[in-house]
């Protein structure tokens, strides 16, 4: 889990020995029945890709609970709904399949949750129907899940519910700004 950057900094802060016991105590490959609870209650989570040449990049992604899924011990999937059409964090998986995703609950019991592993972008999965909304769905095989101390994180409260996020039986909100003269034009239909 670490290289030799990682050690050599360690070592100057003398915390080889605690990185090793929490490595050895808290990491894991595969998904406990609390860590995939834990996933599905989720409102939201943050990816991070990287292009062919390793230059980061680092997303949102949203909706209700239960949109990010640990569907078995070995297998988490979450969708992408229709967006801005840049498809920095899919073409990016296209390109170079490692990923890291982190959640994080900050509303009753504060807690987070690291995922690194590899990802796969399928725009025919057999799954896809099952995720409302979704034009395209995500497969992430875990290599590294560990828990992060979350003493730093805020207790908060959702005060309301995106109108954006796809629900089954509502109708889709558009964006404002599809509709601005700059982009109109250009914005192609929208696909689920």
């Amino acid at each position: 889990m670490y290289h030799d950057a990682s050690r050599a900094l360690q070592d100057e802060f003398g915390s080889r020995a605690l990185a090793d016991r929490l490595e050895s105590r808290l990491r894991r490959s595969a998904f406990t029945e609390e860590d995939a609870a834990f996933i599905g209650s989720v409102r939201f989570f943050f990816l991070a890709t990287a292009d062919p040449e390793g230059r980061p990049d680092c997303s949102y992604k949203g909706g209700d609970p239960g949109f990010v899924r640990a569907l078995a011990p070995d297998l988490l999937a979450f969708p992408d709904y229709d967006g801005n059409g840049m498809f920095k964090s899919l073409g990016n998986i296209r390109a170079n399949p490692h990923v890291g995703l982190l959640f994080i609950a900050m509303e009753e019991r504060p807690r987070r949750l690291r995922v690194n592993g590899t990802a796969k972008v399928a725009l025919d999965d057999p799954l896809l129907p099952e995720f409302e909304g979704a034009q395209a769905l995500v497969r992430v095989t875990p290599e590294d899940i560990f828990p992060n101390c979350p003493r730093n994180i805020p207790r908060m409260q959702v005060v309301e519910d995106s109108p954006y996020v796809p629900r089954c039986g509502v109708e889709r909100v558009e964006p404002a700004w599809k509709t601005f003269d700059i982009f109109a034009d250009v914005t192609p239909p929208r696909r689920a």
